[in-house]
């Protein structure tokens, strides 16, 4: 199966080919959606850094899969709009391939600090995961801690390590999924 690997950035990407999304989830969303349209992957992995609350005892730069993508940018409850699942069978794989990586929620924000009942944050994985629903393409989220959501001081954050764990992860994850 064809696995198209999207990431916000490129450093994201963790050196395999892929696509580059952009920042935030509206960006994330009509990348991916456009590309889906044109590609038609068999699977999608969303790879990238994220942010985990300091009272989780998460630290960096642990993995985390997602065990669904929360948007946290909209009031409203309503069910389709706040939380994407990953495929089942992706994130088995994934789980053998990452026995240590944390399986969470993970809220998607187009602010740091913006999410609200997870304790994962990222930017992108909602709108990734909902072009993905929306295409019938399935789909799963990884992301590497960085930092500390609270801790306003982005010198203080991890990037380098988040980014090493990424590219350390990736190849096998990648390969695994295509083998499924």
């Amino acid at each position: 199966m064809e696995v198209l690997v999207v990431a916000a950035t490129e450093s994201e990407l963790g050196g395999l080919p892929g696509l580059v999304c952009g920042i935030g989830p509206v960006e994330a969303a009509a990348v991916t959606a456009r590309a889906l349209a044109e590609l038609r992957p068999g699977a999608v992995l969303h790879a990238g850094v994220a942010g985990a609350r300091r009272a989780s005892g998460i630290r960096p730069p642990r993995l985390v899969l997602g065990s669904a993508s929360v948007y946290c940018d909209i009031a409203a409850e309503i069910p389709v709009l706040r939380g994407a699942l990953p495929d089942p069978a992706l994130l088995a794989v994934a789980r053998r391939v990452l026995p240590d990586a944390h399986v969470l929620p993970i809220g998607t924000s187009a602010r740091v600090d913006g999410t609200h009942g997870v304790d994962v944050e990222a930017m992108e994985g909602f709108g990734v995961l909902r072009a993905c629903a929306l295409a019938g393409v399935p789909a799963l989220e990884l992301r590497a801690i960085a930092n500390e959501i609270e801790e306003a001081d982005r010198s203080r954050w991890h990037l380098a390590a988040a980014l090493e764990a990424l590219a350390a992860a990736l190849p096998a994850l990648e390969r695994a999924l295509s083998a499924a």
